[in-house]
């Protein structure tokens, strides 16, 4: 009887162990990565930022990808104020959208190509001078701000009488100073007086060195095109090419040193926020097996077809600008492009950045810009670059 006693509990003993390694299994199958990535080529790039509770992802990689560039030029590491930028754009987009009657795009969206004519007009500041956060605020919000100056332009257009006055466009500044803070004429960095047409001269960068370059095959490839999007509210011009050579350029790019502003879609399935990637799979998630969620996913083929029918039926949007600075490789040797966001660092799992793959890439881009010393000379010739 004491034999068959200890032989039970020496059974429950042995069931017990058994299931607490197979608890810690399956915690650990949940704990590891799918994709374990090695860098292949990192560009040097300056602090990930966060973009808050504002629509303005454009700015934020924009300034990145200029912070970027002057960084490759030799002249220094820089914080450039996104917000002397929005705070600059806001009444050129105000008046465009009334010389329209309300029928244009006013939001706080925008295209990388909006940072450069800000540049170009206006100029630049540090973020040390212009910050655009006001006293006792922590972060940006524009919540309150977007419904402010929707507010005045409809208020506006809504207006009874003969005529519709021009007093709006003084609201609008004075709602942009009360939000932002005023823009001084004349500031201190570093120990020089600047104004911020000077401190942009000093920077260096010229407009004319970079281009944008899209994809869609509703118009002629190597020519220009108006892009269909309702970001691109000043009407530029895109230098379309095929996906392929978007590829082409995004890889020589990184690989010459230079980095890429990049204007997709990130709201759509298969972008995770939580494990950092993006990926097109050939099986939805739900439908993969236990096994199968450990290992990479298997991805599909995208072609210009594929995109172009995301892009007519609008799965594929002008949704988040982002800043691609390197490329790197999982451990399938799958390549993947090391992507800067604009969310902050805060519970991100690679610090801010993400990995996206080639198919993500050839499904969701909506647009690049890039230096245009950036693309092969084989692609050059045929825009006539």
């Amino acid at each position: 009887m004491r034999v068959k006693y200890l032989l039970l509990l020496m059974l429950g003993f042995f069931c017990f162990v058994n299931f607490v390694n197979a608890q810690d299994d399956e915690e650990k199958d949940k704990k590891k990565d799918r994709h374990e990535f090695t860098m292949v080529k990192e560009l040097k790039t300056t602090p990930v930022k966060s973009q808050a509770k504002t629509g303005t992802c454009w700015c934020f990689a924009t300034t990145s990808f200029i912070e970027t560039e002057l960084l490759r030029m030799g002249k220094g590491e820089y914080d450039l104020s996104e917000m002397f930028i929005i705070h600059n754009t806001y009444p050129i987009k105000a008046a465009k959208y009334m010389r329209y009657m309300g029928m244009g795009n006013f939001g706080p969206g925008g295209q990388a190509h909006d940072v450069f004519h800000i540049m170009d007009k206006f100029g630049a500041m540090p973020e040390e001078a212009y910050s655009g956060i006001m006293p006792g605020d922590k972060e940006h919000n524009h919540a309150e701000l977007e419904n402010m100056l929707d507010g005045i332009l409809k208020s506006a257009l809504k207006r009874t009488g003969t005529k519709t006055t021009t007093n709006w466009k003084d609201i609008i500044d004075f709602t942009l100073e009360k939000y932002l803070g005023e823009i001084p004429n004349e500031f201190e960095y570093k120990g020089k007086k600047y104004t911020p047409k000077s401190f942009a001269d000093e920077l260096g960068i010229k407009s004319s060195d970079y281009i944008e370059l899209t994809s869609f095959s509703h118009h002629p490839f190597y020519k220009k095109f108006v892009l269909e999007i309702p970001d691109n509210w000043t009407d530029d011009e895109y230098y379309n090419v095929p996906i392929d050579d978007i590829v082409k350029v995004m890889d020589y790019a990184i690989d010459k040193g230079y980095s890429i502003a990049w204007d997709g879609d990130v709201g759509k399935e298969n972008f995770y926020s939580k494990p950092g990637y993006a990926v097109v799979p050939v099986t939805a998630e739900d439908d993969q097996t236990k096994e199968e969620k450990k290992l990479p996913e298997k991805e599909k083929q995208v072609t210009q077809t594929d995109r172009q029918d995301a892009f007519d039926t609008y799965t594929t949007t002008d949704d988040h600008l982002m800043h691609i600075t390197g490329v790197a490789k999982d451990q399938e040797a799958t390549k993947f492009y090391y992507t800067k966001n604009s969310w902050g660092t805060k519970d991100r799992k690679y610090d801010g950045f993400w990995y996206m793959s080639e198919p993500f890439i050839r499904l969701r881009t909506v647009a690049i810009m890039v230096h245009k010393d950036a693309i092969p000379q084989e692609i050059k010739t045929k825009l006539g670059l």
